[in-house]
């Protein structure tokens, strides 16, 4: 990183940095910067704000520097700080997890929604005080940093849950987040290729799981921040970006209680092929298509059917 400059101000050596990455096509220059040089100085990016004419000390500017190399690189933001913020809490991420989008946000709102219906009956069934039902049991397939069972653990206190993933690094991560959040003794982290490492007994009220779903085609089109230093594992969906999706469909209906519910995040134009897999299992009476802040088709989800009488 050459220096027109020997010394550097915070809100000099933001402009020119912010410069440098849009000469360099980094995406989200401004951005970049401010995330990066609130990291290497130890504050938030507000506080950059009202400290723009501080000087950096050697040491900090080193740090910043070591960290613009890595950024020009096409190493994402959120793995150069090891946070990255979902549902409005702060998650741990290594180079072992998906980075959480925004999007997947859509697919806990889909759940709050739905959970509202069990939250109503238990609170019927006497929900407060000692007589209160035990907690419902949930779960997620696919987990990896956590971000997920942890925003629904949290804000259904009264659910307790499974999460499963294929990735003992994730589950590490995934174990790390929980404890930082206080849902540890609510939240059960087991290693699993799909539902393979659980009884197939109708236990879970949500079953929520967010898979990898993006097709070879859109992979190979996807930025080098993305396919060089995200996990492909969590990602790649094979051909058409169903090729988790369809025998998780299969395998799904024997885990989920009566009138539970089934919620699936899918890629941009999934929703219809996911849905018509789900209606062909003929275990489910509803079936909703629910969209993302973009308008997009995100969430598929499906109630299971309850036996008549």
């Amino acid at each position: 990183m050459s220096e027109p400059q020997a010394s550097w101000t915070i809100l000099e050596i933001l402009r020119w940095t912010t410069e440098y990455f849009r000469a360099k096509g980094v995406s989200e220059p401004r951005a970049s910067a401010e995330v990066l040089l609130a990291h290497a100085l130890g504050v938030s990016r507000l506080d950059l704000y009202l400290r723009y004419d501080q000087p950096l000390n050697p040491e900090e500017l080193a740090r910043f520097k070591a960290l613009v190399v890595r950024r020009r690189a096409g190493e994402p933001v959120a793995y150069l700080t090891g946070r990255r913020e979902f549902w409005s809490l702060e998650m741990r991420v290594t180079p072992a997890v998906l980075i959480p989008r925004p999007e997947t946000e859509t697919l806990v709102t889909a759940a709050l929604e739905v959970a509202k219906e069990f939250q109503e009956e238990d609170i019927g069934r006497g929900g407060q005080g000692p007589t209160a039902p035990a907690p419902r049991l949930c779960l997620e397939v696919g987990v990896g940093s956590g971000a997920v069972v942890i925003a629904l653990a949290r804000e259904l206190p009264q659910t307790a849950w499974v999460g499963v993933d294929l990735s003992g690094a994730a589950l590490a991560v995934a174990r790390d987040n929980a404890r930082r959040h206080g849902v540890a003794s609510r939240v059960h982290f087991l290693r699993s290729d799909l539902l393979s490492a659980l009884k197939p007994q109708a236990a879970f009220a949500l079953l929520v799981a967010n898979l990898p779903y993006v097709p070879r085609a859109q992979w190979e089109g996807l930025p080098r921040e993305i396919k060089e230093f995200e996990p492909p594992g969590a990602l790649l969906g094979g051909a058409d970006g169903l090729d988790l999706l369809r025998p998780f469909i299969r395998q799904a209906p024997p885990y989920v209680r009566e009138g539970g519910w089934v919620l699936l995040e899918v890629a941009d134009g999934q929703a219809p092929p996911v849905a018509a897999l789900m209606a062909a299992t003929a275990a489910y009476d509803r079936l909703e298509i629910i969209k993302d802040f973009s308008g997009v088709e995100r969430v598929v989800r499906a109630r299971r059917r309850q036996a008549a009488g």
